[in-house]
């Protein structure tokens, strides 16, 4: 048998995309199929099918699919002409309306295995003897509307994931069970943090009493970190008139994310995609001299953008969200310090909630931008001196900036090892001339100032979620919201419980007591569950010695301490925000 490590796993993958298209067919011949793609960790078809999918039908398809590859089959790759391919697939109307795309006379490339031929590039292993039949799994069934368009037909989709070998293959399904375990959503219901609910409006997220509880620790330490970087704080509307909108770009560019207008005394309003107009507004309230700036001003704004149905998720994609916005308008002369000064600042946020692993990526300028070449080349080394400088790993997104700027996009890896973007620092030369902004320079000539959009965490929402994951839901002490469980070991001590919570909320610890009829084990399985930091288990001998017995929700048991030690013992652990 050929070397299985042969072949990079974009060609496994997608040679078994192709061997999984040809076992759906087996199983049902009037099938038409669409596109097989590989993708990260895996692969994809889509499928228009005479039944919906069950889950047991994975494994008839697996079955099939490990036949075809012990067949030893040849995937063999021809080029023909676009009349050819249209009569060789005029019975799949999904690849017929693909080649009808494609100039008239461009050669296409077809590659058939077996029984099975598609459309495709490429490139695939050379024989299905390379692949190894205990390295790939059929995962899950989703709906995909044909080219991502909710006008058109849905299709089945069956997602895969495929490795060199088995035991990488085991090795991944480990990984998808803790991602599993993890699960964001899940999490959420169990530790009722928040809940989503499409029968009042999809993509809108409404936060429970300990999700809110750690939302507001958030944004107080959020407060706090940026009034001490030199920051001051705004608050602006959820809604502005369309001439807004029109002036900033957004009806140009981002039209089709933004929600319809509603009409009031005959002007129409938009609510609010972005926070930056509004910023600007502010900004041209006074005459700015150089000696005003730099200004940093942030925000905590709720802005809403349309997002499609089908890419919703969870916390992780939404369609109302909490940004924390921030605006820095500086001189030229100001820009790369004020650029060093924010990525400082964003590793210092990362850092407290113990995100270490942090890589910068470099976006240039994309098509179909706007500004002089020659400021985006200046503020583009400007953001390459800062990463520099600051000693960041870095790479360069080309084209990857956005319409009005280069920006820098910080992505942190998680506790899984999942790299997540996050932090954004966006150059802008589209605003300030729109909004003609300008400052007084020290010559007595008017000028335009630099504009910086910047965010930390992104939105709010999506950061909860990264969070929840992260911890798998054992947030450290500082965040948690529930910081201690007091558990009396009987009804007689419950006024002693009482007492001790009292004390404890005077010092603005986050506690409860758990009063009920359960029996002591049954309270602390409960509050292990609820992966509530500590435990307080208090009996006769702690209420005589004005003590507690400590318990963490790992199970761990320290040594029983008075009430006062256990009080700056836990204000220290919240103090270094640790984890236990």
């Amino acid at each position: 048998m050929a070397d299985r490590q042969n072949g990079d796993l974009a060609s496994i993958r997608h040679s078994i995309s192709h061997i999984m298209a040809e076992a759906v067919l087996q199983m049902f011949p009037e099938a038409k199929i669409a596109i097989g793609p590989a993708i990260e960790n895996g692969f994809y078809y889509d499928f228009d099918l005479p039944r919906a999918l069950k889950p047991e039908d994975l494994t008839d398809i697996e079955e099939k699919m490990k036949e075809i590859i012990k067949g030893n089959h040849d995937f063999v790759k021809k080029v023909i002409s676009k009349e050819v391919a249209l009569k060789l697939f005029k019975s799949q109307p999904f690849k017929v309306e693909l080649i009808n795309e494609l100039p008239e006379n461009e050669e296409i490339s077809i590659y058939t295995q077996n029984s099975f031929t598609d459309l495709c590039r490429g490139p695939h292993v050379a024989n299905t003897n390379e692949l190894d039949p205990g390295s790939f799994k059929l995962l899950s069934i989703a709906g995909a509307y044909w080219r991502g368009d909710e006008k058109n037909k849905m299709l089945q989709r069956i997602y895969g994931t495929a490795w060199k070998t088995a035991k990488d293959l085991r090795t991944h399904l480990n990984w998808l069970a803790e991602v599993e375990k993890r699960d964001h959503r899940k999490l959420g219901k169990e530790l009722d943090l928040f809940s989503l609910h499409e029968e009042a409006g999809a993509g809108l997220v409404y936060w429970h009493p300990k999700g809110a509880r750690i939302r507001s620790t958030i944004e107080d330490f959020w407060r706090k970190e940026h009034f001490r970087d030199g920051y001051e704080l705004l608050y602006t509307p959820h809604i502005g008139k369309s001439w807004l909108w029109e002036k900033s770009g957004h009806l140009g560019f981002y039209s089709e994310n933004m929600y319809a207008p509603l009409n009031i005394d005959d002007q129409d309003y938009y609510i609010k995609p972005m926070n930056c107009p509004f910023h600007i507004l502010i900004y041209k309230t006074a005459i700015r001299s150089y000696r005003d700036l730099p200004l940093r001003w942030a925000e905590l704004g709720t802005v809403y953008r349309y997002e499609r149905s089908g890419v919703l998720h969870g916390l992780l994609r939404v369609r109302g969200f909490t940004q924390d916005d921030a605006h820095i308008i500086c001189t030229p002369d100001q820009i790369e310090d004020e650029i060093r000064n924010v990525l400082r600042f964003s590793l210092k946020i990362w850092d407290a909630f113990k995100f270490k692993d942090i890589k910068a990526y470099l976006a240039t300028r994309p098509e179909g931008s706007v500004g002089e070449e020659a400021r985006w080349e200046q503020a583009t080394e400007s953001l390459k001196k800062a990463i520099g400088k600051e000693n960041l790993e870095y790479t360069i997104d080309e084209g990857g900036g956005a319409f009005y700027g280069p920006k820098i996009d910080l992505k942190v890896r998680d506790a899984i090892g999942r790299e997540w973007q996050m932090s954004t620092i966006q150059f802008d030369f589209n605003e300030p001339e729109r909004f003609d902004m300008k400052f007084m320079d020290n010559d007595g000539t008017e000028k335009r100032p630099y504009m910086v959009h910047r965010a930390l965490f992104g939105s709010l929402e999506r950061f909860f979620g990264v969070l929840i994951e992260n911890y798998a839901g054992a947030f450290p002490v500082w965040i948690a919201p529930v910081q201690v469980m007091v558990i009396p070991v009987a009804h007689t001590l419950d006024e002693y419980a009482g007492n001790l919570r009292k004390q404890l909320l005077e010092q603005e610890i986050r506690v409860e007591a758990d009063l009920s009829d359960n029996r002591m084990n049954a309270k602390i399985r409960t509050a292990q569950q609820q992966k509530i930091p500590y435990m307080l288990i208090v009996g006769e001998k702690e209420e005589k010695e004005g003590a507690v017995s400590v318990r963490t929700r790992t199970g761990e048991q320290k040594n029983m301490m008075k009430t006062e030690e256990f009080i700056e013992f836990i204000k220290g652990k919240i103090e270094t925000k640790d984890l236990i």
